[in-house]
Formats: structure tokens, C-alpha cells, sequence
């Protein structure tokens, strides 16, 4: 490295980037290696079966979150809908603009 060029890995992708120091400019990015592939199919098939559990899990935890975000959403507009209802129209703000 250069004098007033540092690397950094990138936390999310793993990617080497080169900046400079002064600028702050980037000068290079070098990808991350690829991730290992299975040596053979029933090897990715045995990984892919022990994380549908996981991911079903996911899911159900999910739709359950959308199920009572929703509910929640209902029962609080139907509060205010009736608190409207009963309560009436707003009482009309007198602007200056409307005196003249």
C-alpha cells in the first residue's frame, strides 16, 4: 500500500475496497472469493433440507405478524371511526381571510 491509501473489507459483501486518504476517493474494489459450492448435488440437497425448518419458521412468524399488524390497524381505525361518528364534524377555524 501507498502512502495515504488504506484498504478496507466491506462488512456486508466482504469486498476489499482501496481508498485514498486525502480525497477520500475510491480507488479500486476487488470482489469477495466466491462462497464454496457443494461437491456434489446430495450435498446441497441435505443443506437445503436442514434449513427448511428455519425458514418455515420465518414464514409462519411472519404471516402471524401481518395477521395481528392488520388486526390491530382494524381495530384501531373502527376507535377512531367511531369516536368521529359520535363526536361530529370538526368546528370550522375563523381565518383572518374570511372576515373580509
Amino acid at each position: 500500500m501507498d502512502d495515504g491509501v488504506f484498504e478496507i473489507e466491506c462488512p456486508c459483501c466482504g469486498a476489499t475496497l482501496e481508498i485514498d486518504a486525502e480525497t477520500g476517493h475510491l480507488l479500486a474494489h476487488r470482489k469477495p472469493p466466491p462462497a464454496s459450492t457443494p461437491a456434489d448435488l446430495s450435498e446441497a440437497v441435505k443443506r437445503l433440507r436442514s434449513q427448511e425448518s428455519t425458514r418455515d419458521e420465518r414464514f409462519r412468524k411472519q404471516v402471524e405478524a401481518e395477521r395481528t399488524h392488520t388486526q390491530a390497524l382494524d381495530k384501531r381505525f373502527d376507535g377512531l371511526l367511531k369516536k368521529a361518528r359520535t363526536e361530529g364534524p370538526a368546528p370550522r377555524v375563523l381565518r383572518d381571510i374570511d372576515l373580509d
